[in-house]
């Protein structure tokens, strides 16, 4: 049910104008993409800070730039393995249970239609881990996450009190025009990430990971902040 009231909004919102402007202030670009994947109730009950970072249009050279620090990370013995295996597909989860180092956060805007999503983790000894992603507003959800090798995900978007859940339905890979579903054995378990307003232009990021065998295998939370005045978005 919740797919199919995904898919009507989806649907039912393909018909405005990519640029149009803010109703909450005006601005001349917004974004409706993140919108238009959930109940008008549900994106209008979210808090506001949350609507502008994900209907800011990010067009041309302009980039948001959202600072922090990783403040908890935990893996089983499991979630140690299987983020080593993905490091032939770029290493999309995080390889590193420091805590305490910076973090930051890139999106901009992907030539394909969708974002690029550039997550950059401080380590206590060698190089930070950089980790690429893009959104694509694709598939039988309206959203995909597509990281390296031709592997992605399928993902469900879902809005919460104090912000947003992205909860992977299926993983797939695809090559040269064709697309197949992989089975539940290849892949690294069910992932489900949290954007939390925590106020004072403050988020968490949290990502989970639980294996239908191992149970929950990886935990990781980001504290991030929006950019302050003068610091902002960069063009």
């Amino acid at each position: 049910m919740g797919e199919l009231r995904q898919q009507k909004s989806l649907e039912g919102g393909l018909s405005f104008a990519r640029h149009e402007r803010d109703p909450d202030d005006g601005a001349p670009l917004y974004d409706y993409r993140f919108r238009r994947l959930l109940p008008a109730d549900d994106w209008a009950a979210l808090p506001e800070t949350v609507r502008r970072r994900f209907s800011k249009r990010l067009t041309g050279l302009r980039l948001a730039i959202y600072r922090g620090e990783i403040i908890a990370s935990e893996r089983t013995p499991a979630g140690w393995v299987f983020a080593q295996l993905c490091r032939v597909i770029g290493a999309p989860l995080p390889l590193s249970g420091d805590v305490g180092v910076a973090a930051v956060v890139t999106v901009g805007e992907d030539h394909r239609g969708g974002q690029c999503w550039t997550r950059h983790y401080a380590r206590r000894h060698g190089f930070p881990q950089v980790i690429h992603s893009a959104k694509r507003f694709a598939g039988e959800t309206g959203l995909e996450e597509h990281v390296g090798g031709g592997v992605g995900m399928t993902l469900n978007i879902a809005a919460r009190p104090d912000g947003l859940t992205f909860h992977s339905a299926d993983y797939f890979w695809q090559f040269g025009g064709h697309r197949w579903r992989l089975p539940a054995w290849l892949c690294p378990g069910a992932l489900t990430i949290d954007h939390i307003d925590i106020g004072s232009g403050e988020f968490l990021f949290t990502l989970t990971l639980h294996h239908r065998w191992f149970g929950e295998i990886m935990h990781q939370v980001g504290r991030f902040r929006d950019p302050a005045p003068g610091e902002g978005d960069l063009s």
